[in-house]
């Protein structure tokens, strides 16, 4: 599923979101994290150690995620913004990544993108 292009501006003026992975024990765990897009509109999300995290090690065994980036616009009047991308992440090492981040990268692949951007991004 590819996203819009107000999708697109809105995920690249933000910097961090939550990714929902499940645990091989079936439990549910929610990071906060960094991202950024690729040139194909998938999430990546990297950091300083992520191969040695367990959000890492729950994408390797269950490979559907939920990841969600949202901020206020404006309290007043109140104005909430916010993408939700469920979809399949990838657990791969030895990539290029942002300096200072390790060589893995989580990389999702939108299935369904659910939105709600009234106000202005930027």
């Amino acid at each position: 599923m590819d996203l819009s292009d107000e999708q697109i501006a809105y995920l690249r003026s933000q910097r961090l979101g939550r990714l929902a992975t499940v645990r091989p024990d079936g439990d549910v765990q929610n990071n906060p994290v960094g991202f950024w897009l690729d040139d194909q509109g998938r999430i990546l999300i990297g950091g300083l150690a992520l191969g040695r995290s367990q959000k890492f090690r729950n994408v390797r065994h269950h490979p559907q995620v939920a990841f969600v980036v949202d901020d206020l616009a404006s309290v007043d009047p109140w104005q909430p913004r916010m993408v939700e991308i469920r979809g399949t992440a990838e657990a791969l090492r030895d990539q290029e990544t942002r300096p200072g981040f390790s060589g893995e990268l989580i990389r999702i692949t939108p299935e369904r993108v659910i939105a709600f951007l009234d106000a202005p991004v930027g």
